[in-house]
């Protein structure tokens, strides 16, 4: 069984034991997180939510937080002498689904 659970303004496609990398989520690690926002359950049968699907859960266990690698950003313009560096580490929460409920 699968969802698509909505986070972070992303759609994710998950199954139970999956470990995913999502926006950072304020919730400590070790605790567990609910997911609401159901999009649609495949399996045996699929559910299409209109958007959600009302009742439907995905249970995650945060494991930790972290940031990403760097990413750098330079602008740049032709004879205009204009030349910006900035650089940008998007902060992220690793998640292990634990269960899905319908």
């Amino acid at each position: 069984m699968y969802a698509v659970i909505k986070t972070g303004g992303k759609q994710v496609r998950v199954s139970e034991g999956q470990e995913i990398y999502v926006e950072k989520l304020e919730v400590e690690a070790g605790e567990t997180f609910e997911f609401t926002e159901v999009l649609m359950l495949g399996g045996d049968k699929t559910v299409i939510g209109t958007p959600v699907i009302e009742g439907a859960k995905v249970v995650a266990k945060v494991l930790k937080h972290g940031r990403g690698p760097k990413i750098i950003v330079f602008k740049y313009k032709v004879r205009k002498n204009y030349r910006k560096k900035q650089g940008h580490r998007q902060a992220y929460t690793k998640l292990v689904i634990e269960s899905i409920v319908a």
